[in-house]
């Protein structure tokens, strides 16, 4: 393939992306982020559509007479936490907030390739760049679809990209299957009699439960759970009682946490066997409970089909040796699941260099690798010209 940009184009997007770092904003906040976006697709000649899930945004480039239609995810939202990096000179420069994720080289990427295929037109057909708001749990995916995305924007394949500290720059993953696991929360209260710690007798104590069902919850994924699939079961929150009166038994224990499965099997059943135990451990113990299951994000699982169309392009970007089509899911949830719930989606991993020296997500001192900008857009480029192919 042709050179697709040239290195004053690629420094600029790097200068643009680090000014998306130094400025990060939240789910639902991203206005600033937003508007960079809606000019830099309208300076393309790319029709903009704003508004989606408040500040989400679409363009759309409809070429020739094709009539496939793909989209492209790039996810825009900052995480609130301190940015640790003292040394480095596009830090974030609002306090709580930081691109801690990747969030504004994914959104650079994405705006590189549309200015690419806006300018290369050597496709026919249409495809939408979707930037969307709030990924990180926020629940932007949903907000989006909720404002017509499909109904406004009709997709027959959806696709998405995130930087994946500890593969190498300019490698790539694209494999078939469970790539994220889903990201439920859920909270159980064991509601007893309290009593004067000396007399346990004359109440019905909630924390002999709790105990029990912090030990039962944690046989599901062991005892439960096919051995060849992979769940998670963990107990992050306890609430009970008071340090400032030891003498007394509480009334209630509330207990919360969290249930991640990569199948919708195993996540039905995870929501239904915390329960069980919850309910017979208090009955065991004649005591009330209550117990809700909050479902967040579904597992992302990628489309046979659609993972072939991206792998296939992601060797003609990227090279034959340098795409993985064996990787390990993570635990980690990605709302791209709603897309890819509705259409075939396929989810891919594009390198980021070494996991050290706080590359990994999430992490007070992780940059994005502006390094990797160029290989995501010749990534993107290629799908697109592949999918799209003209008559």
């Amino acid at each position: 393939m042709a050179e697709i940009l040239d290195q004053t184009e690629l420094d600029a997007l790097i200068a643009l992306r680090r000014d998306l770092h130094a400025h990060p904003e939240l789910g639902f906040e991203e206005v600033r982020t937003s508007a960079i976006v809606k000019r830099f697709l309208a300076e393309c000649g790319i029709e903009v559509h704003d508004g989606l899930g408040k500040t989400g945004v679409v363009g759309t480039l409809k070429l020739g007479n094709g009539t496939s239609t793909i989209a492209l995810r790039a996810d825009m939202d900052a995480l609130a936490m301190p940015e640790m990096a003292e040394d480095r000179s596009y830090r974030s420069t609002v306090p709580g907030k930081m691109h801690a994720c990747g969030h504004d080289g994914h959104t650079v990427m994405l705006l590189g390739a549309a200015m690419a295929l806006a300018r290369r037109r050597a496709f026919s057909g249409t495809v939408h760049f979707v930037f969307q708001p709030a990924e990180e749990g926020r629940g932007g995916a949903q907000a989006i679809v909720d404002d017509g995305l499909f109904q406004r924007f009709p997709i027959d394949r959806f696709y998405g990209l995130h930087n994946m500290p500890g593969i190498a720059i300019g490698e790539m993953a694209v494999v078939p299957g469970p790539q994220l696991a889903s990201s439920d929360r859920w909270e159980v209260v064991f509601k007893g009699v309290g009593t004067h710690g000396a007399k346990p007798h004359l109440g019905l104590d909630p924390s002999v439960a709790a105990g029990q069902f912090l030990s039962a919850i944690h046989t599901i994924v062991s005892r439960n759970v096919d051995p060849v699939e992979a769940a998670v079961v963990s107990a992050c929150a306890i609430s009970a009682g008071d340090f400032n009166a030891l003498n007394v038994i509480p009334d209630d224990v509330r207990i919360g946490g969290t249930a991640r499965a990569y199948s919708h099997a195993v996540r039905d059943m995870l929501e239904a066997r915390i329960g069980e135990l919850a309910r017979g451990i208090a009955a065991a113990a004649g005591i009330g409970v209550s117990y809700e299951y909050r479902r967040g994000m579904p597992p992302v699982i990628n489309d046979a089909d659609t993972t072939i169309r991206a792998t296939e392009a992601a060797r003609a970007a990227l090279g034959e040796t340098q795409v993985m089509t064996q990787y390990p899911p993570s635990t980690a949830g990605d709302d791209f699941a709603i897309f890819s719930g509705l259409v075939p989606g396929a989810y891919v991993w594009l390198g980021n260099g070494p996991a050290q020296d706080g590359a990994l997500h999430h992490n007070t001192r992780y940059d994005f690798n502006d390094a990797a900008i160029e290989p995501g857009i010749r990534f993107w480029t290629t799908l697109v010209e592949r999918e799209l192919q003209a008559g």
